[in-house]
């Protein structure tokens, strides 16, 4: 929805029941300044230059530094002839040049392209043709480049702009990792498409500046960020300056008692992804924090990497939360400095909240949103109630409109159970031309749908029962796996589980449960149902379950059940 039609849907229905419950402190109500995405950036830069922006394997960059190095870029890309609304990919992991060339290529007027390092050649190919990008920009690491390699020699990708990766390290890492990792790195200048690849180091100018943009932060678009999805082809969400700075000043809003300058950050989720893009890169860069960056997650290089650098904030997701304490030396690291935890990207399980906090001290607060929200809907307040289970209130000038399944045009009464529909200046205009999936992911009245369903409670918080596509209609029940999830995880044995609907030649579907047992524990099918038996109602017990060493997840780390799926229906055909 439009930032003037939500502030006309916020002057029309002032009272929502959750604006009682919003702690003192936070403000719900103050419109959000329209300004375009790299002013976070620009004031970082002004305010406070010489704190420390990014920490990546020992090496620190100053604002003053990075907003340097965004402002050379920007000028590289303007002459290579980006321009405003050209398409430029990001092929990046955690890592300073992602920090450099996001805001760079937003400086240039350009639209950033986020792209998972882990795809495969057929996914890379789709999202450069879908999206239209003119150029891609990677770091000479082999496995990034032989991929940038294949995807210009089978003329997909016109060009790409390759930066040095020993560059971003400490002097002395730089020269051990060229010494006995040169196996990993690209030869560009080899390449049998070197014509088509531009090395950084040949169009940086020091000192450059680029030639201003105007941006419209409403109407221009800022990040085109591809949505997974359980079926179909994955989708642009186009979001605009305005959608991704209105999310990031939400989210900082919502956290009054983070201290500007002097938080830090572990960086460990992938800022290709749009929760760690949000909440951790622009919140950090927002509050002038340090950015504590891991190339990738390893649990014990991360649970170092805290006792070391002792960050303060750290969002995650619950599957992250998980690996730290199923480790078995976690008692060895010292946790404590960690203040602030937020959980996102999946339903964080009230055994793993309860456990880590209990572990750390440090309070953990859920979250709930999606790509095409920039992504932050709802959160938990710091100084809030708690409701077990519950993603908790509206950020600020975010509205929750709970729809009925069958006609997302009417509203459910409090209490009910309906499809969360969202307005807010975060909110998408569309996606990248779908005008047809675009008219389908909105209510009439401009709200957008996001297949989630939902309750309120009197306070105005929020409890999420399940995705309707995960619905299982079970002898015309309806039977919902995140409950099942929820009761099996109370089982002290289980570490990770996923429940998918099946086929069912009694019942039309029936619940089916993946468990992942924690190292060193055994359980039987029989003690898993007998617990099971005091928790859910029969016809929620699952009418399989299969143990396995590992749980498909996808890159962020969330869960996956599309794969699960998709195995069943394999088995089930043969």
């Amino acid at each position: 929805m439009a930032h003037e039609d939500t502030q006309q849907a916020l002057g029309n229905q002032p009272e929502y029941p959750w604006l009682d419950t919003v702690p003192d402190g936070i403000d719900w109500h103050t419109p959000i300044p329209v300004r375009p995405l790299y002013a976070l950036i620009d004031d970082a830069v002004a305010s406070h230059p010489d704190l420390t922006c990014t920490n990546f394997l020992g090496r620190k960059l100053t604002y003053k530094h990075i907003g340097e190095k965004i402002n050379e870029a920007a000028a590289a890309l303007q002459k290579l002839g980006i321009e405003k609304g050209t398409r430029v990919g990001l092929f990046l992991p955690n890592a300073p040049t992602y920090v450099v060339y996001y805001f760079a290529i937003l400086k240039a007027g350009g639209i950033v392209v986020n792209f998972n390092p882990l795809y495969t050649i057929d996914e890379l190919t789709f999202q450069v043709q879908d999206s239209g990008i003119e150029l891609m920009v990677t770091l000479d690491l082999k496995v990034l480049c032989d991929k940038i390699e294949t995807l210009i020699s089978n003329e997909v990708l016109p060009r790409a702009l390759v930066a040095s990766f020993p560059a971003l390290l400490p002097g002395t890492k730089a020269a051990l990792f060229k010494l006995f990792k040169s196996r990993e790195l690209a030869r560009p200048l080899a390449s049998p498409v070197t014509d088509k690849l531009v090395i950084e180091a040949d169009v940086i100018e020091r000192g450059g500046v680029p030639d201003p943009v105007g941006i419209s932060p409403e109407k221009d678009l800022a990040v085109l960020q591809y949505t997974g999805g359980t079926t179909g082809k994955p989708k642009g969400a186009m979001l605009t300056h305005y959608n991704i700075y209105a999310n990031t000043e939400q989210v900082a809003r919502w956290a009054p008692h983070l201290v500007t300058g002097k938080e830090r950050f572990l960086g460990v989720l992938p800022f290709f992804h749009v929760f760690a893009m949000t909440v951790v890169m622009n919140f950090a860069i927002r509050k002038a924090s340090t950015m504590i960056i891991l190339p990738r997650f390893e649990l014990m290089a991360t649970l170092k990497l805290i006792q070391q650098t002792k960050p303060t904030v750290m969002p995650a997701v619950p599957t992250l939360f998980n690996a730290i304490l199923n480790c078995p030396q976690v008692s060895k690291y010292d946790l404590s400095s960690l203040r602030f935890c937020i959980s996102g990207g999946a339903p964080l399980p009230l055994t793993v909240k309860h456990r880590f906090e209990a572990l750390t001290g440090c309070g953990v607060f859920e979250g709930y949103g999606l790509s095409e929200a920039a992504p932050v809907v709802t959160c938990n307040a710091v100084d809030g109630p708690v409701r077990e289970g519950s993603i908790g209130l509206p950020l600020p000038q975010t509205v929750v409109s709970l729809r009925d399944l069958e006609d997302p045009s009417t509203e459910v009464p409090q209490g009910e159970k309906g499809e969360v529909c969202v307005s807010g200046p975060q909110v998408m205009p569309g996606y990248w031309e779908r005008p047809d999936e675009t008219a389908k992911v909105f209510t009439s009245d401009g709200f957008l749908r996001t297949g989630d369903v939902a309750r309120m409670d009197p306070d105005g918080m929020f409890s999420i029962e399940d995705r309707i596509k995960d619905l299982i209609i079970c002898s015309g029940y309806n039977v919902y796996p995140r409950q099942i999830e929820e009761a099996i995880y109370t089982f002290d044995k289980v570490a990770e589980v996923t429940v998918i609907g099946i086929p069912d030649e009694y019942r039309g579907e029936a619940p089916k449960a993946f468990i992942k047992l924690k190292e060193g524990d055994t359980a039987t099918v029989e003690e898993i149902i007998e617990h099971l038996e005091k928790k859910i109602s029969k016809i929620e017990i699952p009418a399989e379950i299969e143990f396995r060493d590992d749980l498909p997840k996808t890159m962020i780390g969330k869960l996956s059940k599309k794969e699960l799926r998709e195995a069943e229906l394999e088995r089930q055909s043969g």
